[in-house]
């Protein structure tokens, strides 16, 4: 049986305003009506395999494990204290199975690609099972559509091994557009996909051979872990002592075991704003757009909206991208620039860079509607059963107004129910918790007012979901 590993990290910066760190773009629904994660589970639908395993970042988890929920899996989930890059991620993904006494076949996978031909992609993993059963390191290289620049490339043997799997001759860096256009016309160069599959001992055997170091990091890792909820955790300070390196590195480019699997399944990694727009349904004017639209005069652009209406009038080759708090107008063959706009925000510390204005809690979420010197106005969200921490603010007082559902509130001393249009206040200084004990979504609106709104004004007495 096949056991699924998800790469759930990384940050999406080409993707922003839409793609934010605590909200990046595998978790958004960019092509169709699901997120990038649950296509990438459910595109495993008729295949034997396993639940998926997927690494996480703390951040995240809870999205994780939210959205895997939500479409019916159940997945074991590891948390990487912090990031080391993929050799070090799927080496844990192998130790976890290995400490139970297992040895499946991996299928790792990025939660964030584009896979528009499911049929083929099971073909194509069908024949890298084969090669992984026989002690092989099977990659899966994309046929090549154009003379891309922005991926590396694997150059196939001429002769198959088997069926569709032939041996790696050379793993390459991103070219230039010459010798990309190059690679095209040669016809045995394959674009890198960041996809594997192989036994867990025997990429374990490899890394352990290649790079001991990384090997034994993650070996100490595992070597004490605690599970937490959904979640596993791994020793923090073995991580961090963890060097950070690729599988391509670290393993692939030394090995003389790797072979590669073509994959022609309309992939795409939609690294960017014009990547998605290539994916995009488009109108007969070459234009991909999502939300409340008007289009006059306008051709070949990428309009993507949120709850205002977008009207565009004689525009050409351009993106723009509208969120609660911020917007992008760019030029199509520009949007790799996207990621220096994001660089700019990291750097003078704006809350654009991590939040949208709507933020995502393992209870629900919130979105800041209004805010001032020393007053902020919210839109609560808590989900049937869910409850806030029992917690304490030194510098805000709050207010809760009910608009829907029924709210539990815990206010110092009292517990009691406050239903629609009914409030209550909570003094500064107050213990006080929120929980919904109804069956429907309990809508409220809280105005804070003091001196001090930031979120890390909030001491935490007890919490159900682990939170610090």
């Amino acid at each position: 049986m096949i056991l699924p590993v998800i790469m759930a990290g990384g940050t999406g910066t080409r993707l922003w305003p839409l793609s934010r760190s605590m909200y990046p773009k595998q978790f958004l629904p960019l092509v169709g009506e699901s997120t990038m994660l649950q296509e990438t589970i459910k595109r495993l639908e008729g295949m034997d395999t396993e639940s998926p395993l997927i690494i996480s970042n703390e951040d995240h988890r809870f999205i994780v494990a939210e959205q895997t929920r939500a479409i019916g899996v159940s997945s074991e989930i590891i948390l990487e204290p912090v990031g080391r890059n993929t050799a070090p991620a799927i080496a844990l993904a192998a130790l976890t199975k290995v400490n139970q006494g297992h040895d499946p076949i991996m299928l790792v996978l990025a939660a964030d690609h584009v896979i528009a031909d499911v049929e083929q992609f099971q073909k194509s993993v069908s024949f890298a099972a084969v090669a992984a059963s026989k002690g092989l390191l099977a990659t899966f290289g994309v046929v090549p559509t154009e003379p891309e620049t922005g991926y590396g490339y694997i150059k196939r043997g001429d002769n198959a091994i088997a069926g569709e799997t032939y041996p790696v001759e050379a793993f390459v860096e991103k070219p230039d557009l010459q010798t990309a256009t190059a690679y095209l016309e040669e016809g045995s160069y394959l674009w890198n996909s960041g996809m594997f599959m192989f036994k867990a001992s025997t990429y374990l055997e490899a890394l352990k051979s290649f790079r001991p170091d990384i090997y034994e990091a993650c070996k100490s890792a595992m070597s004490v872990t605690a599970n937490d909820l959904d979640f596993v955790r791994v020793d923090k300070q073995a991580f961090e002592a963890c060097p950070s390196d690729s599988i391509d590195y670290a393993v692939m480019e030394k090995t003389d075991k790797a072979v590669v699997i073509p994959l022609d399944a309309k992939w795409n990694d939609v690294g960017s704003w014009s990547a998605l727009w290539d994916v995009d349904t488009k109108d007969c004017d070459g234009n991909a757009f999502k939300g409340d639209v008007l289009l006059h005069d306008t051709k070949d652009c990428l309009i993507h909206g949120g709850e205002r209406l977008i009207a565009t009038v004689g525009l050409d080759n351009l993106i723009v991208v509208d969120t609660k708090d911020a917007l992008l107008v760019a030029d199509k063959s520009k949007v790799q620039d996207v990621k220096k706009v994001v660089d700019a925000l990291k750097k003078d510390q704006r809350t654009e860079f991590v939040h949208h204005r709507e933020v995502y809690r393992p209870w629900g979420k919130y979105d800041s509607i209004d805010n001032g010197a020393r007053y902020q106005v919210k839109r609560i969200t808590v989900k049937p059963g869910a409850k806030l921490s029992v917690q304490m603010h030194h510098h805000r007082a709050e207010h809760w107004i009910v608009v829907s559902g029924t709210a539990k509130v815990t206010n110092g001393d009292k517990t009691f129910l406050v239903t629609e249009n009914e409030s209550t206040y909570i003094p500064v200084g107050i213990v006080h918790a929120l929980e919904n004990p109804g069956k429907v979504p309990l809508e409220l609106i809280e105005v804070q007012s003091g001196s001090y709104l930031g979120e890390d004004d909030i001491v935490r007495f007890e919490d159900k979901y682990g939170r610090a």
